[in-house]
C-alpha cells in the first residue's frame, strides 16, 4: 500500500494542478481556463523522468499566467531527478518570488507519489530558508528524508508542520525539538526507519513533549516509527499531553508494551481522538483501550490495515506503514 499520496487540500483549498507545457490548453496555463488565483493550493510540477522543463521553468508559467499577489498556497510537486537531484532550484526560485507572493500562507515541498518518486528517494535539502523568507506562513509541509536538513528555527506565525519521511534524520527531529515556534498547533512526524535514514531515539523528541516552545499545540502526531513503543511510553508521562485535543502514534511497530505504558500512565480521557491505526496489539490491549476511552467519548483508530507479520529464520518481523 502507497501512503504518500498527492494532496488533496491544502490551507482549507482543494489542490489544482497547474497545467504541463505539453497540455493542450493554448497556451499552457491560459488564464481563462484557471480558476482564481485564491480560490485553490496550485500544485507546480514538472515530470521526474526525462522531463523537457525543469521546476523554475513550470514556475515561471505560473508566475506569468496567475495573479500571484492573490496566491495562498503553493504545493511543489515533482522535479526533474528528484531520486538524485535536491530541490535548490526550487527553493531559489520560490524565495526570488517572494515579492510577488505577499499573500502565501501555505507551503508543502516534494507533493510526489510513488509512481514519480519513491518516498525515501526524494532528495531533500535544507528547508530553513523557506520558513525564514516567509515568515507569514501559517502551513508548511515537506515529504522525503534523504538530505533532509531543518535545524533549530524561530518561526512567529507558523500553525502547522508536516514533516513525511520513510526515514527522518535525527538531526532534523532535533532540529524541530529545538525550534521556537509559539503558534503552532499542528506537530505531524513521520519518523521512520533505520534502513532509511531514520536514525532517531525517543529523547530526540523529549524538548517537543515538554511542550514548552510549543504553548498552542493541539495536534501532536509521532508516527511511522519503528521505536513507537519507546515513543509511546515517552509520550505517556509527557506534559504536552495534557493539552493536546488529538494524539497520533499510528502508521509505526507499537506493539501491547508501548500500548500498556501508554495505558499506564497519565489519563487520556480529555483527548478527542486517540490515533493508533496500522498497529500489533493483541485483542486484549485493544478492549482496553475501548473500555477506557471509547466509553469517555474519545474516538479511537485501532484499525490494523497494513499491519502484517512475518517470521523467518525464528524471528517476528513487524514493518511501519511506509518505508521505501
Amino acid at each position: 500500500m502507497t501512503w504518500a499520496q498527492h494532496l488533496r487540500e491544502s490551507y482549507g483549498l482543494p489542490v489544482f494542478d497547474f497545467p504541463a507545457a505539453d497540455d493542450d490548453t493554448e497556451p499552457p496555463g491560459d488564464a481563462a481556463e484557471l480558476p482564481a488565483a485564491d480560490a485553490v493550493a496550485w500544485r507546480i510540477a514538472a515530470d521526474t523522468y526525462d522531463s523537457e522543463e525543469s521546476w523554475p521553468e513550470a514556475f515561471a508559467r505560473f508566475c506569468a499566467a496567475v495573479d500571484t499577489t492573490r496566491v495562498r498556497s503553493i504545493v511543489v510537486g515533482a522535479w526533474p531527478d528528484a531520486y538524485d537531484s535536491g530541490p535548490e532550484p526550487v527553493i531559489e526560485a520560490l524565495l526570488d518570488a517572494r515579492a510577488k507572493l505577499p499573500a502565501l500562507r501555505a507551503l508543502f515541498l516534494g507533493d510526489m507519489e510513488s509512481e514519480e518518486c519513491e518516498i525515501s528517494w526524494i532528495n531533500q535539502g535544507d528547508v530553513k530558508p523557506l520558513l525564514d523568507g516567509f515568515p507569514e506562513l501559517e502551513e508548511f509541509g515537506v515529504r522525503g528524508g534523504s538530505g533532509l536538513v531543518i535545524p533549530a528555527l524561530t518561526h512567529r506565525n507558523l500553525r502547522s508542520l508536516t514533516v513525511e519521511t520513510g526515514g527522518m534524520p535525527a538531526a532534523a527531529v532535533r532540529g524541530v525539538a529545538g525550534s521556537d515556534l509559539p503558534a503552532l498547533e499542528h506537530l505531524d512526524l513521520w519518523l521512520g526507519t533505520s534502513e532509511y535514514g531514520g536514525d532517531s531515539e525517543a529523547a530526540d523528541v523529549a524538548p517537543i513533549l515538554t511542550g514548552t516552545r510549543l504553548p498552542r499545540l493541539r495536534h501532536l502526531a509521532l508516527r511511522n516509527s519503528e521505536i513507537q513503543d519507546e515513543i509511546a511510553a515517552a509520550v505517556a508521562s509527557a506534559p504536552v499531553v495534557a493539552r493536546l485535543d488529538v494524539l497520533d502514534l499510528s502508521m509505526g511497530v507499537l506493539t501491547d508494551e508501548g500500548a500498556a505504558a501508554l495505558l499506564a500512565g497519565q489519563p487520556l480521557t480529555h483527548l478527542k481522538k486517540l490515533d493508533l491505526h496500522h498497529n500489533y496489539l493483541s485483542d486484549a490491549l485493544r478492549d482496553r483501550f475501548r473500555a477506557s476511552l471509547e466509553t469517555a467519548g474519545v474516538t479511537l483508530d485501532l484499525d490494523t490495515d497494513g499491519a502484517d507479520e512475518d517470521e523467518w529464520d525464528g524471528r517476528v518481523w513487524r514493518f511501519v506503514a511506509v518505508g521505501e
